[in-house]
């Protein structure tokens, strides 16, 4: 019990360090930490949560990222079509 209080008080530590990040840094962040938990959890049922976390911690950024640039797409899409908009009137 001791231990888990105390590892949620040096996580909650580095939050503030998290507001200042840009939306491609957050989507980033979000995809590593969900790609690691999940991976240490499917790695910890085959025997190596270690592998597992890191395995998952890359494929989570990828994700990330990937997700990053379809966001990025899309709100560049909506900006050209809003422009075009603006200009017919």
């Amino acid at each position: 019990m001791k231990k888990t209080v105390l590892a949620m008080l040096v996580l909650t530590a580095f939050l503030p360090g998290c507001s200042d990040l840009t939306p491609g840094q957050q989507r980033a962040l979000t995809g590593t930490a969900i790609g690691t938990a999940g991976g240490a959890a499917i790695g910890a049922m085959a025997g190596n949560a270690a592998l597992g976390a890191g395995i998952g911690a890359g494929a989570g950024l990828a994700g990330g990222l990937l997700t990053n640039a379809w966001r990025n797409n899309q709100d560049r899409s909506f900006q050209q079509g809003f422009q075009a908009g603006q200009q017919s009137r």
